[in-house]
């Protein structure tokens, strides 16, 4: 096996990034030594993030993606530690009219497409998660024909539902003779109370916010219950807001792409905290600009990620050197405290 092409690569104390393409990496990488894999893949093509010919977003239709998405999720399961998993951040995409083979529109199931992938290199499927996502931002966004109240009006044949993300799970099986890899991840009853669990074990995760105001009000809300976000349609996503990233203007780079689309971190951290113990190792293969390092780290954690376009890459690093740094400046202040 080759050795990968690194363009470059930072580290700090718990963390480690590379600009590199993420199969050549990970096919240098060790068996076993990932905890949890958790990221957003291209869609696809429907963003352009550069010009490489490694960039998975560079393909002309979804099989070809797959083809080459492929090579990746086979290392993938080699990499993941027995027992363990692997989770995407997708949802599925729009042909809009004409660009379907026969011309008309409609959606395609992109997230099954990936299920199908993985499951063909080994994974299992373990559940598929469904974070809300607004209408009528969709709507606003887009103008699917789909969603238009005219439409609603003139022929609701036509009319859909808007597009939900979801977070896809696919388990790594331990085999014959992996038993001692196997690690558990555990959730003391001490540490992690039982709502804590019944809200994780949802399959639309909600919101944890209980500052997030109830505009019209949740007959399931009582004291020390968690909340669901009843946001009128039109003023956001509620539950779990899409806008919650990194700052993803600072990583613009109008030369080499139109799109940036990080993993919102609120659903990256919950699945950090569900499948992972303080101290393991989170892996995301489509870095970006360092979201999931970011949650990784702020969750004691540590984090491996490559990178293949410079400028997110060199984003990527100040982050996660930030995200480093408030981690360890919050445990000097909590030993002081404990003093």
């Amino acid at each position: 096996m080759r050795d990968p092409l690194v363009l470059d690569q930072a580290h700090g104390a718990d963390w480690s990034i590379y600009n590199a393409d993420c199969v050549t990496f990970a096919q240098a990488m060790p068996d076993a030594s990932v905890d949890l894999s958790v990221f957003s893949p291209p869609f696809s093509n429907l963003y352009v993030y550069s010009e490489s010919a490694a960039d998975h977003g560079n393909c002309v239709t979804d099989e070809e993606f797959f083809d080459h998405y492929r090579f990746l999720v086979r290392e993938l399961y080699r990499v993941t530690r027995p027992g363990r998993l692997c989770a995407i951040h997708v949802k599925d995409l729009v042909y809009y009219q004409n660009s379907s083979a026969d011309g008309s529109a409609g959606l395609r199931a992109f997230s099954d497409g990936c299920t199908r992938v993985h499951l063909e290199e080994g994974f299992t499927f373990h559940c598929r998660i469904t974070i809300h996502r607004d209408p009528v931002l969709e709507r606003a966004k887009a103008n699917p024909h789909g969603l238009l109240w005219k439409t609603f009006q003139g022929d609701a044949s036509f009319c859909r539902v808007g597009m939900p993300e979801y977070l896809m799970v696919y388990r790594r099986w331990a085999r014959p003779g992996e038993k001692a890899l196997v690690k558990p991840v555990l959730h003391p009853k001490a540490e992690v109370p039982l709502e804590r669990w019944q809200d994780l074990a949802g399959p639309v995760w909600r919101t944890d916010d209980a500052s997030v105001a109830l505009t019209y009000g949740d007959p399931r809300r009582a004291v020390g219950s968690l909340v669901w976000n009843l946001q009128d349609p039109g003023r956001g996503d509620g539950d779990l807001p899409a806008t919650d990233v990194l700052n993803v203007e600072v990583a613009r780079d109008p030369d080499a792409e139109r799109h940036l689309c990080p993993m919102p971190l609120n659903i990256t951290k919950r699945a950090i905290e569900l499948w992972t113990n303080p101290g393991e190792v989170v892996f995301s293969p489509y870095t970006g600009i360092g979201s999931e390092g970011v949650a990784a780290l702020s969750m004691g954690r540590k984090f491996i990620g490559t990178e293949l376009h410079p400028t997110y890459y060199g984003q990527a690093c100040h982050f996660l050197d930030e995200a480093s740094r408030q981690v360890a400046y919050g445990s000097l202040f909590d030993l002081l405290a404990a003093e």
